[in-house]
C-alpha cells in the first residue's frame, strides 16, 4: 500500500484499547467469494461533484481486481445511486446531499465509469440509500449463488462502502475490504473508517493479496482431484 495512504488514524493508546477489548479478529476468506463495486460512477469520480481525495486512484487499482474476478468467474455486482426524474423516491438522504437527486437513471453522473463498465451477466443494482443491501435484491442474489465471502471496492469509504460493509457482515458474509480499491473525497475519514471497519466488521486486504486469493481459489477449483 502507498505509504502516503497508510497513516495510522489512531494513537498507540487507541490501538491498545481495541486490542485489550478483544476487537480486530480476522474473518478470513471463505470458499465462494463474490466482488461488490460500490458507486464507482462518473459523479463519484469527479472532484467537482462527489469525488476527490483518492477515489481516482481507487478506481485505477480496481481495474486489475475486476479483471481477476472475471477470470475466476466470480459473481460480480455493481451499485449505482439512481433517483426518479420527478424525485418521488427521494428521502432524508437527499436532504443531507441534495446533489444526489441529479443522479437519475439516464444521467451521465449515475453511469458506472468506463474503466469498470459491467459486462453481460454482471448484476447492476440501483439504490437510493447508502447501503448496497438496503431496499435491493443484493442479499438474495448473493445467497442464490452460494456466496460466503464478499470482497468490497468502491466509494466512498466513509459512506456507502462502510454502510454496505456493515450490512454484509450483518448477513453473516465474510467481508473483505480491498483497501487499495476504496476511496473517499477526504483522506481523514478514509483512513479512520478503514481502521474502524477492520476492528469490527471486516478484514482489510491489499489489491495484490485479494487478486492472489481470487485466482488461487479459481486455480484450486479447476484442479482435478487426485485419483485413488
Amino acid at each position: 500500500m502507498n505509504e502516503a495512504r497508510g497513516r495510522r488514524p489512531a494513537t498507540d493508546a487507541d490501538v491498545a484499547l481495541y486490542e485489550r477489548q478483544g476487537l480486530g479478529g480476522a474473518v478470513g476468506f471463505g470458499e465462494r467469494p463474490a466482488l461488490l463495486l460500490v458507486d464507482f460512477t462518473n459523479a463519484f469520480a469527479d472532484p467537482d461533484r462527489f469525488g476527490g481525495g483518492n477515489v481516482t486512484e481507487a478506481i485505477a487499482n480496481t481495474v486489475p481486481l475486476l479483471r481477476a474476478a472475471r477470470e475466476a468467474r466470480l459473481p460480480i455486482a455493481f451499485t449505482r445511486v439512481v433517483y426518479a426524474e420527478d424525485g418521488s423516491d427521494a428521502g432524508v438522504f437527499t436532504r443531507k446531499a441534495p446533489g444526489l437527486l441529479a443522479l437519475t437513471d439516464d444521467s451521465e453522473g449515475s453511469q458506472i465509469v468506463a474503466a469498470l463498465a459491467p459486462e453481460p451477466g454482471e448484476h447492476v443494482i440501483r439504490k437510493t440509500q447508502p447501503s448496497a443491501f438496503f431496499g435491493t435484491d443484493l442479499a438474495a442474489w448473493l445467497l442464490g449463488r452460494g456466496v460466503d465471502t464478499l470482497l468490497v471496492a468502491g466509494a466512498t469509504t466513509s459512506g456507502c462502502v462502510r454502510a454496505s460493509v456493515v450490512d454484509a457482515m450483518s448477513y453473516n458474509l465474510r467481508t473483505i475490504v480491498v483497501r487499495d480499491c476504496v476511496g473517499d473525497r477526504a483522506l481523514g475519514p478514509h483512513e479512520a473508517n478503514l481502521f474502524d471497519m477492520e476492528q469490527k466488521y471486516a478484514d482489510l486486504a491489499g489489491v495484490d493479496e485479494a487478486i492472489a486469493a481470487v485466482l488461487g481459489r479459481a486455480a484450486g477449483a479447476a484442479t482435478p482431484a487426485a485419483g485413488p
